[in-house]
């Protein structure tokens, strides 16, 4: 029975074979392999005392406290087995559900279900801020292809705008030529330098535009703009209305789950109320 007694107290210790205690809180341990992982390949012999320190002395502070709280709450207060169940139980249902998901919804959304559901609802739509469609090539100053980039960058001929692309590739330091995609305007300020007081009449009065620093040359087209307050453009919104899609699908899907779980109970004589 001793010995018994003895294996009992001391198995927090014993945690495997081989494995030493790092640190000590009463008879809760702190072992080398709980320190796995915590340190990644090609830190530093001083970073990573410092990451092992600040780990053991966070993991004795804590152990510290549940010990202080453990000795000052009642057996009740320290009674969690009914939120250990539902947390569990919500984490079952959270599995099932995702491997449902997973197995069942079908992700495919057509070009036909967006632009329904947008004409439906556009109401929903309205822009928060100005966006446009725009091309934009960032150029040094002291670049020797100005000129033949400038050329290419304005004309309207499918075999320059492959030119520009390479030109682009080689010569720019950075450019944007997805004239079919919409960019929120602030963002593109954050790109090109461009100042203006009134975003809305700077758009209104603006199809080509040149600035340079000291540094860059940027040449600018706006192909179109919407302002705020007004529908955002069915392109822009495309992948807000695919997410609401889907996420209607999944919600269908769970629904149908489970209601069907529950009427196959029902038929199987599983369910009584007393």
């Amino acid at each position: 029975m001793i010995i018994f007694l003895l294996l009992l107290t001391s198995c927090s210790y014993l945690h495997k074979e081989g494995d030493r205690p790092v640190a000590r809180v009463d008879d809760d341990y702190l072992f080398e392999s709980d320190l796995a992982g915590l340190v990644t390949s090609g830190t530093s012999v001083t970073d990573s005392l410092s990451l092992t320190r600040n780990y053991i002395d966070s993991w004795i502070k804590k152990k510290i406290l549940i010990h202080q709280a453990e000795k000052n709450l009642t057996e009740n207060q320290l009674d969690f087995s009914n939120e250990l169940e539902d947390y569990r139980n919500s984490l079952v249902l959270f599995a099932y559900e995702n491997m449902l998901i997973a197995q069942r919804l079908d992700t495919i959304v057509s070009d036909e279900e967006i632009e329904s559901y947008y004409l439906d609802n556009q109401n929903n739509f309205q822009l928060k801020n100005n966006i446009v469609r725009l091309s934009y090539v960032k150029i040094p100053v002291d670049s020797k292809q100005i000129r033949q980039i400038r050329r290419s960058f304005y004309s309207d001929e499918p075999r320059d705008k492959e030119v520009l692309a390479d030109l682009c590739d080689k010569h720019s330091a950075q450019y944007f030529l997805d004239d079919e995609t919409w960019l929120i305007f602030e963002d593109v300020t954050k790109e090109i330098p461009i100042l203006t007081y009134n975003q809305e009449a700077f758009l209104r009065n603006r199809r080509n535009f040149e600035m340079q620093d000291s540094l860059y040359l940027y040449l600018v087209k706006f192909l179109d703009f919407r302002i705020r307050e007004n529908t955002s453009p069915l392109q822009f919104e495309q992948e807000r209305i695919t997410s609401i899609i889907l996420n209607k699908r999944k919600l269908n899907l769970l629904n149908t789950m489970r209601q069907d779980v529950y009427d196959e109970a029902l038929q199987k004589n599983t369910i009584e109320t007393y």
